[in-house]
């Protein structure tokens, strides 16, 4: 096939969520316990717990479908976040512009710190750069976040736009999320190629008529799909 322009999914495809959780349990303890009080373990937990919670699909879905825009998401995401730990913490909630402060902050201190790339994927994905591909992200996560975790890679380099949903207006809830960034990258859909572990948002994506790969363990469903980004170059060289 033609060499396409390839958009990667972070949680997943770059970075293990369950290597990185613990990170962020321990994370969020060292740096709200010193700030509000409380017991350093029991923000840990609270973490754990609050997170779950959130991301439980249909409470994600929910939360986006009531935010008007991404700044709204924010607002709302970091009410819910800080506001749900500090109530199991046992300390007070500082009011909703301090929540959206205090929570940009301490992702600015947490994420930098992440170790979580999935064995390989760093590797790859310079390879793909050096080799000349263009790589861009199609992630769920805004694109300061995924800035953060990138450099946390050491591989910022190699992308060029991260596309999240502040940069495309658009969420990662269906089709209109790939339609936007084929339409701001000038791309046709069938010029691209969109990797995710998730067989729903690679539906979503081939909706656009883009192509797709599956990465990770998911059922295949119709897909094709590897392991994980370490097979990715040679998955490439096959069909060129």
């Amino acid at each position: 096939m033609k060499r396409p322009v390839l958009f990667f999914d972070d949680g997943g495809v770059l970075n293990d969520n369950a290597v990185r959780g613990p990170q962020w349990q321990r994370l969020v303890a060292e740096y709200f316990a010193p700030r509000l009080g409380g017991d350093p373990a029991a923000w840990a937990e609270a973490n754990r717990v609050v997170t779950s919670g959130i991301f439980y699909a249909d409470a994600w879905d929910a939360l986006l479908q009531a935010s008007a825009g991404f700044a709204d998401y924010e607002h709302r995401y970091f009410s819910t976040w800080l506001g749900g730990m500090c109530a199991r913490v046992g300390v007070p909630a500082p009011a909703e512009a301090e929540c959206v402060t205090l929570g940009r902050a301490a992702e600015a201190f947490i994420i930098p710190q992440i170790r979580a790339a999935i064995p390989g994927a760093a590797e790859a994905v310079r390879a793909l750069h050096a080799a000349g591909y263009t790589l861009h992200t199609a992630s769920g996560g805004g694109s300061l976040l995924l800035d953060m975790y990138l450099q946390g890679m050491d591989i910022r380099a190699c992308f060029g736009r991260l596309y999240g949903p502040d940069l495309i207006g658009a969420f990662k809830q269906g089709p209109d999320y790939y339609a936007r960034i084929l339409e701001t990258e000038n791309l046709t859909p069938g010029e691209a190629l969109f990797l995710d572990d998730s067989p729903k948002a690679m539906g979503w994506a081939r909706e656009t008529g883009a192509r797709t790969l599956l990465v990770g363990k998911a059922e295949a469903n119709g897909f094709e799909r590897i392991g994980s980004l370490a097979e990715l170059p040679g998955w490439l060289v096959e069909r060129n």
